[in-house]
């Protein structure tokens, strides 16, 4: 297992030698992470947990640390995080499900010889 605040913070100072490289990037990200906020129609705390379950399912360990502390700190609660992740999981085993038909379809459009 690693440290993931270890990760964090080496992470975080990697992000800022980039931003000093392309500022414009950063603040990018900044007004499209804001923006979803903006309508104060979920709790910031929920944001935290779709992000942890996005992280998940897009594989991104660095979102995995900062979302992560960031729910903490919010008061989400480990059973609240399982229960996300739980969708997560459901979620991508039924992707998983729904491209075998993509497979089969691909399959039927071969030529037959």
């Amino acid at each position: 297992m690693q440290d993931w605040n270890a990760y964090r913070d080496a992470l975080i100072g990697r992000v800022g030698d980039f931003a000093k490289l392309s500022p414009d990037v950063l603040r990018g990200l900044h007004t499209i992470e804001g923006s979803g906020a903006k309508t104060g129609r979920l709790e910031p705390k929920m944001h935290e947990l779709i992000a942890l379950a996005v992280a998940v399912t897009t594989r991104c360990d660095g979102c995995i640390a900062v979302h992560a502390k960031k729910a903490v700190e919010l008061g989400a609660s480990k059973e609240e995080i399982a229960e996300t992740l739980g969708v997560a999981i459901a979620l991508n085993a039924g992707a998983a499900l729904t491209y075998t038909a993509r497979i089969f379809d691909a399959i039927e459009a071969l030529p037959q010889t």
